[in-house]
């Protein structure tokens, strides 16, 4: 019971003195005592109930009050038969400890405030004992097979008034009962549970958001987490691929019994998710029949015929034939000795269900294979078709940027500080002849992903276009020695004679060699500026005026 619950009860005589926002705490028990250290006797969750005998002066009360505010008791009860109005101190010091207060009218007799605890306390225990096997067995006969986990959540609501949703670890919301949660909050708990489980604390986790207290319990599969679902031999096997129910509640006072329940609620949806990981089967096979055809040099109409029988299966009903993409995946946890293949392929499929969405079923539109460490996904693109029935191109290509905004903060919380998720989106293509330039180009941006800082980073193909992307791929010793030998003279120079012959070489480029627009900017007569160059070209034996020295400089300058 709550300590609400007892000031609503008028015949009990109790008047509330203070810890207001304290009434949510469940009461356990009931405890008389006029000791003035009763420690030993508190196991946490006790109403106390004093006479204040105790008390011989005002520095009594604070220690009283924190010996009772470390056990963990609910609340304190003082009686005014003794003093009359309970004493302003101990007010005090229950207000310095965060314990509520109350005071019992001095006609009430603690025997009775006892009896109402006992009976209410010992009521809910054996309805909660009475109704557990019951509950079982209803969840059990309703469970996934009849209806998914939606079936399961309702049956929260209405047995024990829990409202509950199942969360993908990127924050996507599967199931509900009841209202959806607002992204922001969805991706905050899934952040949370990544967090917690990662730093090895035990379930259920618990975390309040904009007031709202919620428990959080990890679903794992019993594919993904070994026998019985038994915890894998390394968190970051499974981390990033399990669900997770969160319930809007403070399971930190729940008894034994009702935590038992959500346990195996969690066992219910983890079969359910077994269920739909054994449905993707054979959208990853095609996706590996089709990818390897791609990489051995298959004829474009083999791989064609491949892609044929694939559109029916990912996007049934579609009368004409896709654009596709490709999106390449990599998880790398430091060290290497866990493998990241079946991690990204897990994480893709979900990556690339639009967050917005509710549900299931837009997952069962992908097609994700792995090979080693690297999870490559074929997306299907429906063509967009004016009333002539000209193409005018996919209807919706994925950015990557897009992909990863909704899921960055979760995903860098599961990844912790030695795991790296790098992602590379293709341009879309619409035969069977660019599918293999198509995964090149996912592949590469992935590289360019991957020399980027940060612990998920995603590069697409428009961003190949640049020259300068390229960089990155440059072996540091060949820059430094490159950009030493183009740049160290001009440096050295300015050092000693103050030319600002680098600001003014940046400058010239910049200006695609205009010799006019380079002396305004730099607020030189043109002959000054003609003096500079030449003397750049004398340093470094370049000719500022040919194509290849040029590209030279404004490479050695950004590599540097």
């Amino acid at each position: 019971m709550r300590l609400r619950a007892l000031l609503e009860t008028e015949a009990l005589g109790l008047r509330l003195l203070g810890g207001e926002e304290e009434l949510d705490r469940t009461v356990r028990g009931v405890m008389t005592t006029d000791l003035r250290d009763p420690s030993r006797y508190l196991s946490g969750g006790e109403l106390v109930l004093t006479g204040l005998a105790w008390r011989r002066n005002s520095a009594d009360s604070e220690p009283f009050v924190r010996i009772l505010a470390s056990a963990g008791v609910a609340g304190l009860a003082a009686g005014e038969a003794e003093l009359g109005a309970i004493p302003d101190d101990l007010v005090s010091a229950c207000r310095r400890n965060r314990l509520p207060l109350f005071a019992v009218n001095e006609d009430v007799a603690f025997a009775t405030i006892t009896e109402y605890v006992v009976r209410q306390v010992s009521g809910e225990r054996a309805g909660d004992l009475a109704a557990v096997v019951d509950r079982h067995r209803r969840l059990m006969t309703s469970g996934p097979a009849g209806g998914g986990p939606d079936v399961v959540l309702d049956l929260l609501t209405t047995d024990l008034d829990l409202r509950a949703w199942v969360l993908s670890p990127t924050g996507r919301q599967i199931a509900g009962a009841g209202e959806p949660l607002a992204p922001g909050v969805c991706a905050a708990l899934a952040g949370e549970h990544l967090a917690a489980v990662r730093t090895g604390r035990r379930g259920p986790h618990r975390i309040s958001i904009q007031g709202i207290t919620y428990s959080l319990f990890p679903i794992r599969g019993h594919g993904r987490g070994g026998a019985g679902g038994a915890v894998p031999r390394d968190v970051r096997e499974s981390v990033l691929s399990d669900w997770l129910l969160a319930v809007e509640a403070d399971a930190g006072d729940w008894p034994a019994e009702r935590l038992d329940l959500l346990q195996g609620v969690t066992q219910l949806i983890a079969v359910e998710r077994d269920r739909r990981d054994a449905a993707r089967t054979v959208r990853r096979r095609l996706a590996q029949e089709v990818l390897e055809l791609v990489q051995t040099g298959a004829p474009p109409a083999e791989i064609a015929a491949r892609l044929r029988v694939a559109a029916p299966v990912l996007l049934p009903g579609l009368g004409a034939a896709p654009h596709w993409q490709v999106v390449v995946a990599r998880v790398d946890w430091d060290g290497g000795d866990i493998p990241g293949g079946p991690v990204a392929q897990s994480l893709l499929e979900e990556i690339l269900v639009d967050p917005s969405v509710s549900g299931p079923e837009p997952s069962d539109r992908i097609a994700v294979a792995h090979a080693g460490d690297e999870a490559i996904a074929l997306v299907p693109l429906p063509s967009l078709s004016g009333d002539t029935g000209e193409d005018k191109g996919p209807d919706s290509a994925l950015h990557a940027d897009e992909l990863l905004a909704s899921v960055r903060e979760p995903l860098q919380a599961g990844l912790a500080d030695d795991g790296r998720l790098t992602l590379g989106v293709s341009a879309a293509v619409h035969s069977a002849e660019g599918l293999r330039g198509a995964l090149e180009e996912a592949r590469h941006a992935r590289r360019v992903a991957a020399a980027r800082p940060g612990r998920v980073c995603a590069a697409g193909h428009h961003e190949l276009a640049s020259h300068v992307l390229l960089l990155p791929f440059v072996p540091d010793d060949v820059r430094r020695a490159f950009t030493a030998r183009l740049l160290d003279p001009l440096r050295d120079y300015d050092r000693r004679h103050r030319a600002e012959l680098i600001p003014t070489l940046e400058a010239f480029l910049d200006c695609d060699g205009s010799w006019t627009r380079c002396a305004a900017r730099l607020h030189l007569h043109v002959n000054t500026l003609r003096y500079r160059v030449g003397r750049i070209e004398q340093l470094t034996g370049r000719d500022l005026s040919r194509l290849e020295d040029k590209l030279d400089f404004f490479l050695a300058l950004r590599m540097s």
